[in-house]
């Protein structure tokens, strides 16, 4: 019927599988099975491979120089045309962003722009657009990430004398530098740039010219095609190019520790603002305060960066479902990763952003934190060590310690208020230079040993860490 041809070739315009159809789609199916409202966020790299293709089907001989010219300088036209005018988004009925690229394409060069697709599926596009977006946005994070470490750094170096608990089982366990706090976050941090240094390693692989699964047919130099994408290297395996994500679940999972350890920092920073610890304040560019209660002053934006972890942990989790169960070799489960990336990057990025706002709003009560970490026996094992020192074995030394801890507790004082000859009664080798070993300064100094919270080994570190960044910059 003339009218039903024209309602079926209306509706495929935008489509790149409409021949074999006669009737047109369900209107609720397409818009689930349509993708564009997301994946539009491949645009740049969509055209950035296309471009790319389209040398390699010219260096085939499947396009003329000149055929290559009019496609290449209409995309480069529909890029910025696009960027300038995101709005053209909005105003297409395209299924993804592969189709709209294509409608628009055809649009400006005719009949010519139909044979850019030739050797290429939209299975290995879009594996490749997604390798050309993620490598670009890890990129971003670790810019990201150096920029939290310098937060850290700026603010160790700002509060170099501050001494404050160090807590475990979140009991005061022994006394450290405030620097050292702040280097021990550094050390996370850096790791989980390596990881994505590592991770962009395995993303940059080329899997275009794979086509759906089996190959290409056309002579297309796929190393040439790499070299103008900036890809390392080439995928080696049809089947496996098109169908593993598992460059995404390596992002997610490095994305997901790399959230653990934000959560871990936005936590200490909420418990210690809190009255009860009191050795942090932020500043009120990055607190809000209770609708009902006028005191208030709230750690939201920790809180958030702590609950959005579990939002990071999530993606991963659905990722590898995804993935779990799917045959060789693409299926349209694979739909479903780019919400989940995307969502993990914007998140990542957006957390890293607020976290390092936040260390440089933050303030430390140094009155309050020295005061804390020279109560609560911290200075216990200092006295075991000192026995340890006059020939005591380290297992008696910790059972006499204990004692005397239990004296004191009972005396409602530190160790260092029992006087000398209550302690003497508990070991004859106690002396009057103890009080000097259980020092505040003493009981910093002492760690000295590489990694340890000595004042002069948290100045090291932090000099260190200033290399380190200076070095990544290069």
């Amino acid at each position: 019927m003339p009218g039903g041809k024209s309602q079926m070739s209306d509706e495929t315009d935008n489509k790149l599988w409409g021949g074999r159809f006669t009737g047109p789609s369900d209107a609720t199916f397409r818009a689930f099975n349509d993708s564009f409202r997301f994946d539009r966020r491949l645009f740049a790299a969509d055209v950035r491979g296309s471009i790319a293709h389209c040398g390699g089907l010219q260096g085939a001989g499947v396009l003329s120089d000149v055929e290559a010219n009019q496609i290449q300088s209409a995309l480069n036209t529909i890029l910025g045309t696009v960027q300038t005018d995101p709005a053209q988004f909005d105003q297409t009925p395209a299924e993804d962003v592969h189709s709209f690229v294509e409608s628009r394409l055809i649009a400006i060069v005719g009949e010519v722009g139909r044979k850019l697709h030739t050797g290429r599926s939209r299975n290995d596009q879009v594996a490749t657009d997604l390798r050309l977006w993620l490598r670009d946005e890890i990129d971003a994070l670790s810019g990201l990430i150096e920029e939290t470490q310098r937060a850290l750094l700026d603010l160790a170096e700002a509060n170099r004398e501050v001494v404050m608990p160090g807590y475990t089982h979140l009991q005061r366990a022994q006394p450290i530098l405030f620097a050292h706090w702040c280097l021990a976050y550094f050390e996370m941090l850096a790791r989980d740039r390596e990881r994505l240094v590592d991770v962009r390693r395995r993303v940059n692989v080329l899997p275009l010219g794979s086509a759906a699964l089996a190959g290409t047919s056309f002579p297309i130099d796929r190393d040439a095609v790499a070299r103008a994408l900036g890809f390392a290297s080439i995928a080696e395996n049809s089947l496996d190019a098109v169908s593993d994500r598992d460059f995404c679940l390596e992002f997610a999972g490095a994305a997901a520790i790399m959230m653990t350890h934000l959560s871990r920092i936005a936590e200490d920073i909420v418990l210690y603002t809190t009255n009860e610890f009191g050795f942090f304040e932020l500043s009120d560019a990055v607190a809000t305060g209770s609708s009902l209660m006028p005191q208030k002053k709230n750690p939201d934006s920790m809180e958030l960066v702590r609950g959005k972890a579990g939002r990071v942990f999530g993606h991963l989790m659905a990722l590898l479902t995804v993935m779990k169960g799917l045959p060789l070799a693409y299926n349209k489960d694979m739909q479903e990763d780019k919400e989940s990336i995307f969502d993990t990057v914007d998140t990542a990025n957006e957390c890293l952003s607020v976290t390092s706002t936040v260390l440089r709003n933050l303030s430390i009560n140094n009155v309050r934190a020295r005061a804390a970490a020279g109560q609560g026996y911290m200075n216990a094992t200092e006295l075991a060590d000192y026995l340890v020192k006059k020939g005591v074995p380290f297992r008696e030394a910790h059972e006499t310690v204990g004692r005397i801890v239990r004296r004191a507790i009972e005396s409602q004082c530190e160790l260092q208020e029992l006087p000398l000859d209550e302690l003497k009664s508990f070991s004859a080798l106690i002396d009057q230079d103890v009080f000097a070993a259980l020092s505040l300064e003493n009981t910093l100094a002492t760690k000295s040993q590489t990694g340890g919270t000595a004042p002069q080994r948290v100045e090291a570190a932090i000099a260190a860490a200033q290399q380190r960044i200076a070095h990544t910059e290069k």
